[in-house]
């Protein structure tokens, strides 16, 4: 971890000042984030490096758990009150709708979040970040999407926290997204970040997506119509499963 942040930052420079002269010799702008980033430091050993085995769906769902619409209760949504008393931090509700890339509503779509708490903290025992845990949060949730494809959540906003990839790196606050679509060989990872976050310019996972646009759209929007009065802030985030404009997607062995 002896590398510094200036190092780091000159190499996501390069890399970017890379991908626009790709974009500007006619190539289509990169979506996602390259697979050997090497500003992610784990990246280059996350990365595959043989072409990947094709498993069979129906085998690997006999193993795998099944949950029903009736295992989801509405009170899953609400990572506020499941403990005896309430969680620091600020509170805020966070809504959005899930699509497809040609802007229709995917239904019956179990969401899941996960997060560290108000103080970047989360409750994993791998977590050694000096940080006080919350006895009355525990930072998960989920629900399944309506007929619109809308889904909603109370939380409280989490805050940034120290990581190992470089010397003084800090992740900028992020809630962790989890789709299952219709079935576990399904599941897709994201990440929502918050507007105007001084670490985005430092972040090498949120900065592996070299194309701005495509950054921009893991970033909620505050919407004061989402805001309940005297309780919570809102923020609006829509996620788009397919087409130019979807939303990026992150490995399953990649959780920072």
């Amino acid at each position: 971890m002896t590398t510094s942040q200036h190092e780091i930052s000159a190499e996501m420079q390069a890399i970017e000042a890379d991908a626009r002269a790709l974009v500007a010799e006619g190539n289509a702008p990169e979506l996602h984030p390259r697979r050997d980033y090497p500003p992610y430091r784990s990246s280059i050993l996350r990365h595959p490096t043989h072409e990947l085995v094709r498993a069979d769906p129906e085998e690997i769902e006999r193993h795998s758990p099944a949950f029903g619409h009736s295992d989801v209760s509405p009170l899953e949504s609400d990572l506020t009150i499941q403990h005896n008393g309430e969680p620091l931090g600020e509170r805020m509700t966070v809504s959005g709708r899930v699509l497809d890339g040609e802007g229709r509503p995917v239904r019956h779509q179990l969401v899941e979040v996960w997060q560290a708490n108000a103080g970047g903290r989360y409750v994993h025992k791998r977590d050694q970040h000096p940080a006080p845990l919350d006895p009355n949060f525990t930072g998960v949730g989920r629900v399944i999407t309506g007929d619109n494809g809308e889904y909603s959540f109370t939380t409280i906003k989490p805050g940034p926290y120290p990581w190992r990839n470089h010397l003084n790196a800090w992740r900028p606050a992020h809630i962790h997204f989890s789709l299952f679509g219709t079935a576990f060989t399904q599941r897709l990872i994201t990440q929502m970040y918050f507007p105007g976050d001084p670490l985005f310019a430092l972040d090498p996972i949120y900065q592996s997506i070299t194309d701005p646009a495509a950054r921009a759209r893991l970033i909620g929007v505050y919407d004061h119509d989402l805001s309940v009065p005297e309780f919570s802030l809102g923020y609006r985030w829509d996620i788009v499963l397919t087409g130019p404009k979807s939303t990026w997607m992150e490995s399953e062995e990649a959780h920072d």
